[in-house]
């Protein structure tokens, strides 16, 4: 049996997946055109451009030291921390190799061929993928104004559908559902379908744009709510995201999950990085002045954008691929989103002030090239 062969005995669904595709890599771009990797930036990952907390980076170097022992398979420092931070029960707690891992277990706890997941045009990437490698059929619903249409999405529901997954603010156009739409939704949503509310970006949003969506597990036992410590925290590398339900829901979510999926390196760090309201506080006044600053930079260049809530904006570019390209010949690099059925766009994450002045100057000199 030769490899081809092989590989036609995975089911046809795990054969059709297309990979994601993640934001490249500054040592791989360096590589590719001969490029100074320390005068390369990269806006492509939203990343927090502060780097990481002062408080998690010393509680990951204390923990570095115990690295030969098994991290705690059930996360107890982090999951007091998390209850102590959200008013949650500690049973109430899943931990994750990052959100996407959190995602990818509410997809394995709930859904099997047959069963439906709905989620909207323009949305995460992980979603569909999640679905697709349970053999579940994914139902896209168009989306409105780049947002969720949660009407629309309401009436996609049929007696197939088990999960639908809500990402606010969205990733990557941005856009946010206000809290009263979104409460009124779960109102509607039949008790059997669960919601996956995935508030990756949640920190970035202004306080009187905020709900205590937390507070609504008490009401919605089909709820489960993930956030990840990759963004304001800083802590993409380490990979620590987190969901928050009804306790039986987590205890099912807690039955797939690998069982040290979180490392003690990252579990120190982001109890620690929880703790840092400072360095929470300056990278949200860091994004807002960025978001401020795209805004006005592109009102200047002509460029139509997406209103963004994340540490992110989404901006019209035309030939995108075209500009993007360019962009990485000057060191700079954002992310297309053609993938994302918005082929004219590229996404930028906010960066530091300087970063956000060098990709407005070579965004001008390669829309112009």
């Amino acid at each position: 049996m030769n490899m081809e062969d092989i590989c036609d005995l995975a089911p046809g669904y795990i054969r059709g997946i297309a990979p994601y595709q993640p934001g490249k890599p500054i040592p791989e771009l360096a590589r590719e055109l001969g490029l100074d990797p320390d005068g390369i930036i990269k806006l492509a990952s939203n990343e927090n451009p502060l780097g990481v907390s002062p408080l998690a980076m010393r509680a990951a170097r204390q923990a570095l030291a115990d690295a030969a022992r098994y991290p705690d398979g059930n996360g107890f420092e982090l999951k007091q921390a998390l209850a102590r931070h959200y008013g949650v029960e500690m049973p109430q707690i899943v931990l994750g190799n990052g959100s996407n891992d959190v995602l990818e277990l509410a997809a394995r706890s709930f859904l099997t061929p047959g069963l439906e997941a709905i989620y909207s045009q323009h949305a995460f990437a992980v979603y569909p993928l999640a679905t697709q490698a349970i053999g579940a059929t994914g139902v896209e619903v168009p989306a409105r104004d780049f947002g969720h249409d949660l009407g629309a999405m309401l009436r996609a529901v049929s007696t197939r559908t088990r999960l639908i997954f809500i990402a606010n603010p969205n990733n990557p156009t941005g856009t946010m559902i206000p809290g009263a739409e979104l409460h009124a939704f779960l109102r509607e949503l039949p008790a059997r379908v669960i919601v996956v509310l995935d508030e990756a970006y949640n920190e970035y949003l202004p306080a009187e744009l905020k709900v205590d969506s937390v507070g609504w597990l008490r009401e919605f036992p089909n709820l489960i709510i993930t956030r990840t410590f990759s963004k304001i925290y800083g802590l993409a590398g380490l990979r620590v995201g987190c969901a928050f339900a009804h306790a039986g829901v987590a205890d099912l979510m807690n039955r797939v999950r690998q069982p040290f999926n979180v490392n003690s390196i990252s579990l120190a760090a982001a109890a620690a990085g929880l703790d840092d309201r400072e360095f929470v506080r300056r990278g949200f006044e860091l994004n807002q002045i960025g978001l401020r600053r795209f805004a006005q930079g592109f009102a200047q260049l002509g460029l139509s954008y997406i209103p963004s809530f994340g540490n992110f904006v989404s901006v019209k570019v035309g030939d995108a691929n075209g500009v993007f390209q360019r962009l990485l010949e000057r060191g700079v690099i954002v992310r297309p989103v053609a993938s994302y059925g918005m082929p004219d766009y590229l996404r930028v994450s906010t960066g530091l002030e300087a970063e956000n002045e060098r990709f407005l100057d070579a965004l001008r000199q390669s829309l112009s090239a």
